[in-house]
């Protein structure tokens, strides 16, 4: 009988990241659950390639803050995936009879479930990370990966020379197979990056995990990969070209929505032969009123639009009030906001309640105090379920997390690179 739901590949995709470069945005969400154009989540979009693959078998891994992705798969009936054999299932980590013990590295994080895996009896494994926004098809890699006998295909995809060192780069022959593989070297000799992307086959990786399985924070890039190399297994890079992003950080998940409403735009969510599925609420539909301007945006349904909308990415059940003016801005879903408020260049989380006669991204860039690092590219980055009082100023490169008052803001201004954190621990 377990032979019969044996499957050729199973997927095992990563979504456990805490996604602390995004912030006050990932405080009580975890990155893959984080909205992203509209009406989206970022996980929607390795689940959607997934099924137009023609997997129909994904094990989801979760770890940080998982309340709001658990809820948004489900059982996974907008992706077609409630399988009676097979289907989505989400593992979290678990307490065994000796231990209990999180999820340390990727590849851990898969060991620890190398009982799910093998109840597939699968001739192939995908690994997939949660964050990142691309169409890809996966039979086509496993079709390359068969045609070279490969024991490992990674995808990747050429970078600019000048940002080659903060990822995992492949040296590949003519033929692609890889000869070497380094972990974010200083010195790159190569710009073809991993996207995080892998095909093993199944013995291959199980091996590779069992051995490696007492090795701390055990990881694919670090780990598993250099492992396979060194016991000359046949390693192969599968070149991609088409668009990929990983939206990481604060300034690439705002350019990365913005590029949605390009005049001809670089990623394409209207294509009819390769949908992104989402779970939809059954909502009403938007209201533009007869004084609103909207131009180049996204808009969600059930949002009620009485001002000025330029350039910004606008989620479902989004109020904007009379008088208001939104520029080069993400609003995320069922906030409200008031009448007469200014908003540049702001990305603004779930459930938010701006007042009226508030003012974002107001005068020069200033360094953040709290995190520079994080709290850049000129935004302003509010989290979800905040409350900005009415008439105040906000600068750019600030972050606000929480119900926030009158009194938070000397002299009703939080000046560039300021932030107030009330809501949560925030890295």
């Amino acid at each position: 009988m377990r032979d019969m739901i044996r499957k050729e590949m199973i997927a095992m995709l990563l979504a456990g990241g805490q996604g602390s470069r995004l912030g006050v945005l990932t405080s009580k969400v975890a990155k893959p659950a984080v909205a992203f154009g509209g009406k989206y989540r970022i996980i929607d979009f390795p689940l959607s390639n997934c099924v137009n693959s023609g997997i129909d078998t994904v094990g989801v891994l979760t770890q940080y803050q998982p309340l709001q992705l658990n809820t948004h798969i489900g059982i996974g009936i907008p992706w077609d995936l409630d399988r009676n054999h097979g289907g989505v299932t989400v593992l979290p980590p678990y307490e065994k009879s000796d231990n209990s013990e999180w999820y340390t590295g990727t590849a851990n994080a898969i060991y620890q479930n190398l009982n799910y895996i093998e109840s597939y009896h699968p001739e192939y494994v995908l690994i997939l990370s949660g964050d990142h926004i691309y169409k890809m098809n996966y039979e086509v890699m496993l079709d390359f990966h068969k045609e070279n006998h490969a024991d490992v295909t990674i995808a990747a995809m050429p970078v600019p020379w000048e940002e080659a060192s903060r990822f995992g780069l492949v040296i590949a022959d003519e033929n692609k197979q890889i000869q070497e593989f380094e972990e974010k070297p200083e010195n790159p000799r190569s710009n073809l990056a991993s996207m995080g992307i892998y095909i093993f086959n199944w013995s291959v990786l199980r091996e590779a995990l069992v051995t490696m399985s007492e090795q701390s924070n055990c990881d694919f890039g670090k780990h598993i990969i250099p492992y396979c190399q060194e016991n000359g297994r046949r390693l192969f890079a599968y070149e991609y070209n088409g668009y990929w992003k990983d939206v990481g950080t604060l300034g690439s998940y705002w350019e990365a929505n913005m590029e949605l409403i390009d005049l001809i735009p670089e990623f394409n969510l209207y294509e009819e032969y390769w949908k992104i599925y989402t779970k939809s609420e059954a909502i009403e539909p938007q209201y533009i009123s007869a004084d609103a301007v909207t131009e180049r945006c996204i808009i969600g349904e059930g949002a009620g639009i009485y001002g000025k909308v330029y350039g910004s990415v606008i989620g479902p059940g989004v109020i904007i009030g009379k008088d208001t003016v939104v520029r080069d801005s993400i609003i995320m879903q069922n906030t409200k906001v008031g009448d007469n408020v200014t908003i540049n260049k702001s990305i603004i989380a779930e459930n938010v309640k701006i007042g009226d006669r508030v003012e974002l991204g107001i005068g020069d860039e200033a360094p953040n105090k709290l995190n520079g690092s994080v709290y850049s590219f000129g935004l302003v980055t509010i989290g979800e379920n905040s409350v900005i009082p009415p008439g105040v100023k906000i600068g750019k490169n600030t972050a606000i997390s929480g119900g926030t008052e009158a009194g938070d803001y000397p002299n009703g201004v939080l000046a560039s690179g300021e932030s107030i954190i009330k809501a949560g621990d925030v890295l």
